[in-house]
């Protein structure tokens, strides 16, 4: 599972000691969630040694910037959630391991949509389309990924909620590259600040049911 929207070490903390795989940390500046508003210190947090993978979220972010951002964070991961190119994906994961964010809107051709990613990146993220680049609170109907063989794990992210632990297990039991949920604004008391207890009571009613992390 992947918790984007992380802005506060204590709570990083609590998602390595729940077994939470990856932490999402944003970097676009017009996010409410953007990391540069809040007090969290890169080399504090790489001084904690924990488990769970950094994963960095740009928005079409200079190459120079970004690969600057993965250095002082450490980050194991990089999600582009904009309008990247093949050929920047391209240069990124030369870097970095690579995700790929696409938003699906209703009638969307996913084949078409990454086909020309499909050599640029190690894996796809699928999102809901919104007023923003993610957190939107909204979910795309899931039957765009139903039946489709994408040649790369995927995350699954767009509104996930409390409720749809369900859901989101019976998605995994049927489509093998599902890798990952990805979960953010329903679980929140405000941008950025996490409903702790509500994520790990959501957590232990997934891994119940589901493989999928």
């Amino acid at each position: 599972m992947k918790v984007c929207g992380m802005t506060g070490i204590d709570q990083v903390r609590r998602l390595d000691a729940m077994g939470v795989e990856f932490a999402g940390f944003i970097f676009y500046p017009r996010s409410p969630r953007f990391v540069g508003k809040f007090d969290l210190d890169p080399e504090a947090l790489r001084r904690e040694r924990l488990q769970v993978n950094r994963v960095g979220v740009f928005v079409d972010a200079p190459l120079d910037e970004l690969l600057r951002a993965v250095d002082t964070w450490r980050l194991h991961m990089v999600q582009l959630h904009g309008d990247e190119s093949p050929r920047y994906c391209e240069k990124v994961s030369s870097h970095v391991t690579t995700v790929k964010a696409f938003r699906v809107a209703p009638d969307d051709d996913l084949g078409w949509k990454t086909h020309s990613y499909r050599e640029a990146v190690d894996m796809y993220l699928f999102d809901s389309v919104g007023v923003s680049y993610g957190g939107n609170g909204t979910r795309f109907d899931w039957k765009a990924v139903e039946g489709r063989t994408f040649g790369k794990p995927w995350f699954l992210s767009g509104g996930i909620g409390p409720e749809d632990a369900g859901a989101v297990a019976e998605v995994a039991a049927a489509r093998k590259e599902l890798f990952a949920i990805d979960v953010n604004s329903r679980f929140e008391s405000s941008p950025g600040v996490k409903d702790m207890a509500s994520l790990e009571a959501f957590r232990k009613r997934l891994t119940a049911g589901s493989p999928v992390k």
